[in-house]
């Protein structure tokens, strides 16, 4: 049995955006519907948190540095075939932060788990391969308590995907571009609706298959 895990933020933890403290259930959130697309020959494991960013630090909110926490992840789910990182979004909130900033942060993790002993051979193998999804655009904010304070994150999300594809191809990764089969909720700007996950977890099985030569 082949394993992934699911790295990723609110969007992967399944947050709904009619109430974002409110979780879909499993077969709804694009990781089951991942496992439900390949079948019994894979395990996925998805490993989402709210706010999470790529690797930066909030000191108002503790915890959220996807790079503090992907090696206890890895570790505690190896071995591993592959590793989906979905971040970015959180990252363009923050207002000194860009879309080229959090291609980068993504880039950085990336890098972390092709270095990794959580390989599916363990510790003398090969590391995890890395396949990189880059969130789609958020927005409007209109019905926000406060739209000014994401001002011009609407704005960055659009540019991730140009960011995602340079560091893609530095890296020699695959990625895919969120943003051509999902969208947002209209509902908050940040979350996915169900159909929405539906659609993301049989697009993210097709290219599973097709990377490692499945039908």
């Amino acid at each position: 049995m082949r394993e992934i895990l699911c790295y990723g933020d609110s969007n992967t933890w399944g947050s709904d955006p009619v109430d974002d403290t409110r979780r879909f259930p499993w077969p709804v959130r694009w990781p089951g519907v991942l496992q439900r697309e390949l079948g019994d020959e894979w395990h996925v494991v998805e490993d989402g948190l709210g706010g999470r960013t790529t690797v930066h630090d909030d000191p108002l909110e503790p915890g959220r540095s996807g790079k503090a926490l992907i090696a206890p992840a890895l570790e505690c789910h190896a071995p591993l075939d592959l590793v989906t990182l979905m971040l970015g979004t959180n990252d363009i909130s923050y207002a000194h932060l860009t879309a080229a900033d959090a291609a980068d942060g993504a880039a950085e993790l990336a890098h972390l788990v092709r270095r990794s002993e959580a390989g599916p051979e363990g510790p003398d193998g090969p590391a995890p391969r890395v396949l990189l999804v880059c969130p789609p655009p958020v927005g409007p904010f209109t019905d926000s308590d406060d739209p000014e304070l994401w001002a011009g994150a609407d704005e960055k999300s659009r540019a991730l995907p140009r960011e995602f594809a340079r560091v893609a191809s530095a890296l020699g990764v695959p990625w895919l571009d969120a943003g051509e089969v999902v969208t947002t909720s209209p509902l908050d700007g940040w979350h996915f609706e169900a159909a929405q996950h539906r659609r993301l977890g049989v697009v993210v099985a097709a290219e599973v298959r097709r990377l490692f030569g499945a039908s």
